[in-house]
């Protein structure tokens, strides 16, 4: 059996949608992030659950191994083929099935992203909430558990998918889960498969919780002397029970970045971004809170908006904070840490990290999501040893975290970047969760050398 002999029982279902052309493959051997380009052997473009059955079921005859790609936008690797073989691309199973208002779900295929679930219930009164700043597939973005900027109010992906279709190792098809509120009714198996990363399965269908549109949104920005305020007053806000859908952090580094790229004129130090939801009167209300809290912390130069225009700039800003810090440094790529840690630990473990970076001969700027204790540092890196340090400042501040409770990745999965730290952030669990990989994949087909390691 060979990789070549299961592209080619392939051919006659796909057709010209089986690629072995240069620029597809190019097109599928990179992320978003440090990792070296690695071109699968293939790339198939399934149109139905059925065809990603039959290739499924075809590569495991054939000992091919099988890689799922949404957008291509993760960042610890997850998509790359670095066994070969076939990358499964999702972009033309693209479609909102259907939209169930009374159930408050929706169903959709894996190739759809979130900016185009949104617009297709734009006059439903229902919204998608899981923002991770990309403009991911939602397979995607189950498939690494992903959440984001909202997650400190609406969840994330392990809140809002309820239910699934995959299509696993060996071609065979299962539903879990599905718009039903509750089930008893054995393993949960939804549970299993959000944040798998394809290592168990392909997923061909998700049913996805909608939350209703609020009446109105306000954003705030306010900036402070230092990043313990900041927490502080986040500390205070949630513990006053300040239903906020938004709070973001950006250290003085990030916010030079972010006044070179989009023209701003913020002040260098730490600001908090926040965003509330409600009725036009909830709303003012907790801006109001929320900027008396500040105050008591040092909080300067408050300022909020329900202005669609001045929101959008304000979300615009913060979503395109990756590429602004990238801007800062022409001919850099980055190395993006995602550690998560208690937040009674948050400032603490940013005021240790900006002392690694500043001692160090690289760039970091710090941004995160305050509300949930999850930071990253973008770690700007040109040559071998500018990588080689990047990997040494996030190996303390990964250490760190656990040390302090947390763990290695808050938000962006394990991929191929955080493997080295499963064991120490799960002991014997990660030996069960190779144990689930072996049964539900005994020949290790799916996106292989991710997630978990497998002896032999």
């Amino acid at each position: 059996m060979t990789i070549d002999t299961g592209l080619a029982a392939l051919s006659p279902l796909l057709g010209e949608r089986l690629s072995r052309s240069k620029p597809d493959l190019d097109a599928h051997a990179t992320s978003e992030t440090h990792f070296a380009p690695v071109r699968p052997d293939a790339v198939a473009y399934p149109e139905t659950t059925d065809e990603v059955a039959t290739i499924v079921a075809t590569c495991a005859e054939h000992l091919c191994p099988v890689v799922g790609w949404g957008t291509g936008t993760a960042l610890e690797g997850h998509a790359l083929a670095i066994k070969g073989g076939l990358t499964v691309d999702f972009s033309r199973m693209d479609k909102v099935i259907e939209v169930s208002p009374e159930n408050m779900t929706v169903r959709v295929q894996p190739g759809c992203t979130r900016e185009a679930l949104n617009l297709a219930l734009r006059d439903t009164g229902l919204f998608f909430p899981v923002d991770p700043g990309a403009n991911a597939s939602l397979g995607g973005m189950a498939a690494t558990r992903a959440s984001g900027t909202t997650a400190v109010r609406y969840g994330t992906m392990r809140e809002n998918v309820a239910g699934l279709e995959v299509v696993l190792a060996d071609g065979r098809m299962i539903r879990a889960g599905g718009a039903v509120r509750k089930s008893s009714a054995g393993y949960d198996l939804t549970a299993l498969m959000v944040g798998s990363e394809g290592t168990l399965g392909l997923i061909t269908e998700l049913t996805l919780r909608l939350h209703g549109q609020p009446e109105a949104i306000s954003a705030a920005i306010c900036a402070f002397a230092t990043m313990e305020d900041a927490v502080a007053a986040v500390t205070d806000t949630i513990q006053m029970g300040v239903p906020m859908a938004r709070i973001e952090f950006l250290d003085a580094a990030t916010v030079r970045a972010f006044n070179a790229y989009a023209g701003e004129d913020m002040p260098a130090c730490p600001h908090l971004m926040l965003e509330f939801h409600g009725s036009e009167t909830q709303v003012a209300e907790q801006a109001q809170t929320f900027g008396e809290i500040a105050a008591d912390h040092n909080g300067r130069g408050f300022r909020w908006s329900s202005h669609p225009e001045e929101r959008r700039a304000l979300w615009s800003m913060r979503h395109n904070g990756y590429y602004a810090i990238l801007q800062s440094k022409p001919g850099h790529r980055a190395l993006v840490t995602d550690v998560c840690v208690p937040l009674d630990r948050l400032a603490e473990a940013v005021d240790a990290a900006q002392t690694d970076i500043a001692t160090s001969r690289i760039d970091g700027p710090i941004l995160g999501h305050v509300g949930d204790g999850n930071f990253h540092a973008i770690l700007l890196v040109k040559e071998d040893a500018d990588l080689d340090e990047a990997h040494r400042l996030s190996d303390l501040m990964v250490r760190r975290a656990l040390d302090m409770g947390g763990t290695a990745t808050g938000e962006h999965g394990v991929g191929i970047g955080k493997l080295d730290y499963m064991a120490a952030e799960h002991g014997a669990g990660w030996d069960v969760m190779a144990d689930i990989k072996r049964t539900l994949d005994p020949n290790n087909i799916l996106n292989p050398g991710k997630l978990v390691r497998l002896n032999g």
